[in-house]
């Protein structure tokens, strides 16, 4: 069972109005987002949950043990990737989510941010959570095991209305365009309506995202 340190949580710990549960990308750490809060120019009563992936060997990075939700096996043509590891990481966020509910914040009201790796472990555990959340936004990333992701979506709970921003870069020689958009058109061919941007920019975020991300939440946040 991977360990998993104590996430690192942003505003306020009582009386939060929503969550944000924000999944770093390979390599990283929680703390990497926490200067991309600001700029989202959200509300101050959103709580944003800022988890650290387990170490692990990466098989495609010659085994070097690193922070990683999942083991990556190959990139070429797609991710192929070790489910059992994919798994276990979605019951982590899973238990997340779940904490916040516990805090009083309705399903409605929590939201699943990913980068890269991240991203892909957020449209993983966002579509396979047992309630409706209320939104999925995936940066820069792709849909793991997408050729069966008509199975996930059979089995999940989130309607077709969920919300979903996708943002990528134009110039991402990490995780191509092209995986972004293979990820965007399975969502429209499934019956969902993501929203989808992309940037000037590698494999990264951008201001100019951050802003446009923040107004979209804003239209998810009634008050």
């Amino acid at each position: 069972m991977p360990e998993y340190a104590a996430p690192l949580v942003v505003g306020p710990n009582d009386n939060a109005q929503a969550a944000v549960i924000w999944l770093h990308g390979l390599g990283a750490h929680g703390s990497d987002f926490i200067d991309a809060i600001a700029p989202l120019g959200l509300p101050e009563d959103i709580r944003f949950i800022l988890p650290h992936a387990p170490q692990a060997p990466v098989t495609i990075n010659g085994g070097w043990v690193m922070p990683s939700w999942y083991d990556i096996l190959s990139a070429s043509p797609t991710r192929l990737i070790d489910e059992g590891s994919l798994k276990e990481s979605v019951a982590y966020v899973h238990r997340l989510i779940e904490a916040q509910l516990d805090s009083g914040i309705p399903a409605e009201r929590i939201f699943i941010f990913g980068f890269s790796q991240g991203g892909a472990l957020a449209y993983q555990s966002a579509m396979t959570f047992a309630q409706p959340l209320g939104g999925l936004v995936a940066l820069s990333t792709y849909i793991p095991l997408i050729e069966r992701f008509d199975e996930v979506l059979a089995a999940s709970a989130q309607s077709e209305a969920l919300p979903i921003w996708i943002g990528h870069g134009r110039q991402d020689d990490v995780v191509p365009m092209s995986l972004g958009e293979d990820a965007y058109q399975c969502l429209v061919a499934n019956g969902l309506t993501p929203q989808w941007q992309t940037y000037d920019m590698g494999h990264s975020l951008c201001l100019e995202q951050l802003i446009d991300l923040g107004r979209w939440m804003k239209q998810q946040l009634p008050s």
